[in-house]
């Protein structure tokens, strides 16, 4: 198990592993003993395929998919925690991510903060437990593609396909009805420049795309009595 989830390392490493595992991964472990909650950071754009410039903050999914497949396999780690604050990004790279978080086994919440925009959506609602807080919002809308796009009808069939994994993954991992999600989706008289719609924490609750409203102590709580169910 690598030195960043187990909390092992060398003795001169001592006391600058979390700090540099923040910097590097956005990823530590937190709690009463060692290696309790691992806690996950899903900021700026997720980034994939391509690099993006580097004056734009991003998460990579190379780091991301096995810090997670890490943190269901370790005996120490008991939850996951997943901070959200995203601007979208890379649709299949974060599909990805969501996916793995999703199929664990173990307790996990998920909170936005800020905005959980775009595949941010998916991110969100992947966890057990998702919150958002007060004063987040959350943008939800057709997805894009960038670069060159051939004008024939493959095109479009792709951009459908492409939409409905999204969709069908909200869906399935939220309380949110296929109708309200694509009504949410599909508006065009919301977003100035674009179609879709900006919703904040109570919306977001009420048509039961996140589960709660709450930050991290109630994120917290929620997965540290999961743990204790587990034990017991």
């Amino acid at each position: 198990m690598s030195d960043f989830l187990s909390g092992e390392s060398e003795k001169e490493n001592e006391g600058s592993q979390p700090s540099e595992n923040i910097k590097n991964y956005g990823s530590v472990a937190i709690g009463p003993d060692t290696n309790t909650i691992h806690c996950l950071t899903i900021v700026g754009q997720i980034e994939g395929h391509q690099i993006l410039n580097e004056s734009t903050k991003t998460t990579k999914y190379e780091h991301i998919m096995p810090i997670i497949a890490a943190v269901e396999e370790s005996k120490d780690i008991k939850a996951l925690l997943v901070l959200v604050n995203t601007a979208g990004g890379d649709v299949e790279a974060g599909l990805a991510i969501a996916e793995l978080i999703a199929g664990m086994t173990k307790p996990t919440a998920s909170i936005v903060l800020g905005g959980g925009h775009s595949i941010g959506v998916p991110l969100a609602v992947a966890a057990k437990k998702s919150y958002i807080a007060p004063s987040a919002a959350m943008t939800i809308h057709p997805v894009r593609l960038t670069g060159v796009v051939i004008a024939v009808p493959q095109s479009f069939n792709y951009f459908q396909r492409t939409q409905e994994r999204v969709v069908r993954f909200i869906i399935n991992n939220s309380h949110i009805s296929r109708e309200k999600l694509m009504d949410y989706m599909l508006r065009t008289s919301e977003l100035a420049n674009d179609v879709g719609s900006v919703i904040n924490a109570e919306e977001a609750v009420k048509c039961g795309l996140i589960d709660s409203i709450g930050s991290l102590s109630d994120a917290l709580n929620y997965l540290h009595s999961e743990i204790e169910k587990k034990e017991k």
